[in-house]
Order: C-alpha cells, then structure tokens, then sequence
C-alpha cells in the first residue's frame, strides 16, 4: 500500500472537528474513486478510537473498528480472499452484514469509550441494507461513529445524507500523482507515468491501475482516436489488440475510465461544435460505466463503441462519421 498523501483540507476538518469535543455521530467521504478515501477512513477511525496514554494501534485488526465491504462471490473466491489473492466479490453490502453489524453495536467497545465503523463503499449497499443502516444513524450507540465512503454521493438516499456531514475530497495534482508513480512503481517509465496520470486525471488509484495493467498504449490509441478520428478503423483494431480477448472487470473499467477523462480533459479547450460532439460521447461512455459492473460486454464490440465515441469528437474531415 502506497503512504497516504494530499487531502491536508479532509484532515484539519476531521482534527479539528475531534478537538472540538463535539465529534459528529456519521460522516461520508465523498470523492471520485481512487482518491484514497478507505486509506483516510481507517486511518482517521484509527486515531478516533484511540486512548491517551495507550499505543495506537493499526486499524486491520483493531477490536474497536469494524469494516464493511461487499463479501467473496462463492466460496471458492473466500478461499482467495483469505489466502491474500485477488478474488471477485458481490456486487452490493446485503442488509444482513449491516445487522450483524447490529448486532456488534448492542456490546460495549472493547479496548476503550468508542468504536468506529467503515463502510467500504456506501454506494454499495443494498436498498434495504440503507434502510437498515438508517435506524443505526438516527440513535446511533453511546461512542459509535460511522464513516460511510462514498464515491458518488449523490446517489445515497437523502435520509441517509441529512443525518451525516459530509467531508469532500478533491483529485490531486499531477506532482502529487507522480511522486506516488515513482514510489509504487520505480521501474515505470515517465512515458509510462505520463499516460497513466492523464488516463487518471487526479486519482492516484485510478493511476496505479492503469500502470499495473500497462495500459499506456491504450491512453495514446484514445488520444489519438479523440485528436485524430479513425476514418479506416485502424485505431480501433489495434484499441482491440492491446486490451486482448479477455480482459477482466477492473481492466475495462480501467479502460472506460481513462476513455471518459480524455473526453474531459479535451472540453475546455474545444470549439463550440466539438464541446457538443465531446458532451455526447462523454454521455455515453459515463452510461457504459454504469453498466460496466453488471454487464458481459464483448471486448473487442466495445472497444470498437470507445473509440468508435472518442473518433466521433475528432474533427469531422478527420473522423469516420
């Protein structure tokens, strides 16, 4: 795990906010995703539970911090999981893991007056799991706070939205994201690091799993196909090449994420014309991103649909439309 880094704003909040004496019961931290916000919430719930006089001990583990995150697919998946190897989970937090959760809270903290629960990601929870968690939040335990991450915010139900504060986290500065690059992976090329930090554009997780993937070529192919068009499709057979037959889910979304910053990225500086072309294709590639954790998508048709939107936003003698 690389060290956490930037977000000093987050930190005076959630500092100033324990010096105070009057700590909020409930808190989401919102941001795009990759930003480091579960890294901020153990380490925040970390020193939240801590006693004076006592060593602080390190959130994994701790008897007195309790985190949610979807569970393994299958049993075969727990398997990986407890051996420490990739493993695919469920998509959605079930509302039976918030009542067992519930059930915990019915026993006094362990080590000390309080105890923290992270949810891992509150965007992932089931509707009726929200409906659970509500009771929690509205009488919440004597030394109970909730730190619920979220990176869309907007897309939790508004009751459970009222009854926290909210600590936002804004995308971090290429330097930032290089220094990061550099020390996660010092064998990486600047070329390399260059194309993951516009492929992320602020999010230093979203950096590290396009480099990981090796995913530069892909970032140059849709730069490309975004500036130049595809008139003969020859982009997009070699955008098919470089993602291969089989790629997993976080590789597409690896992808789908870097296509839709390019779109971003490119928008400032367009002509009136073009922003509308940009504006479309990003409508889209945000709606396959959507779709990306549910669906079985073709790679090589949706490859051909990617660059197929950015060749779109290219200038129309140039582009194949």
């Amino acid at each position: 795990m690389t060290r956490l880094r930037g977000h000093e704003d987050a930190w005076a909040t959630w500092r100033g906010a324990m010096r105070g004496g009057r700590m909020h019961h409930a808190w989401i931290l919102a941001g795009r995703r990759g930003l480091g916000k579960a890294q901020f919430a153990y380490r925040a719930a970390s020193e939240l539970v801590a006693e004076d006089g006592h060593e602080q001990l390190p959130a994994t583990g701790h008897p007195d911090i309790l985190g949610l995150t979807p569970l393994a697919a299958t049993e075969d998946e727990e398997k990986k999981r407890l051996e420490g190897k990739a493993f695919l989970a469920k998509r959605n937090i079930s509302v039976e893991q918030i009542r067992q959760m519930q059930r915990r809270l019915t026993t006094r903290p362990t080590m000390g007056a309080r105890r923290a629960i992270v949810i891992d990601a509150a965007d992932d929870l089931e509707k009726s799991a929200f409906n659970a968690l509500l009771k929690s939040l509205e009488e919440p335990p004597q030394g109970t706070f909730f730190l619920l991450i979220a990176h869309q915010a907007g897309r939790l139900p508004a009751t459970i939205r009222s009854r926290c504060r909210i600590l936002r986290f804004a995308d971090l500065p290429d330097e930032l994201i290089d220094g990061i690059l550099v020390e996660a992976a010092p064998d990486s090329s600047n070329e390399e690091r260059r194309a993951a930090r516009m492929a992320a554009n602020g999010s230093p997780g979203a950096a590290l799993a396009f480099l990981d993937r090796g995913l530069g070529n892909v970032q140059h192919l849709f730069e490309r196909l975004a500036g130049e068009g595809d008139a003969d499709l020859a982009l997009r057979g070699q955008l098919a090449g470089e993602i291969g037959p089989r790629p997993d889910r976080e590789k597409i979304a690896a992808v789908l994420e870097a296509a839709r910053m390019v779109l971003v990225r490119a928008l400032p500086d367009a002509e009136p014309g073009r922003q509308r072309r940009i504006v479309a294709a990003h409508g889209k590639v945000s709606t396959l991103i959507g779709q990306a954790p549910v669906y079985n998508f073709d790679p090589g048709i949706l490859m051909l649909e990617i660059g197929g939107l950015l060749a779109s936003t290219a200038d129309p003698r140039d582009a194949a439309h």
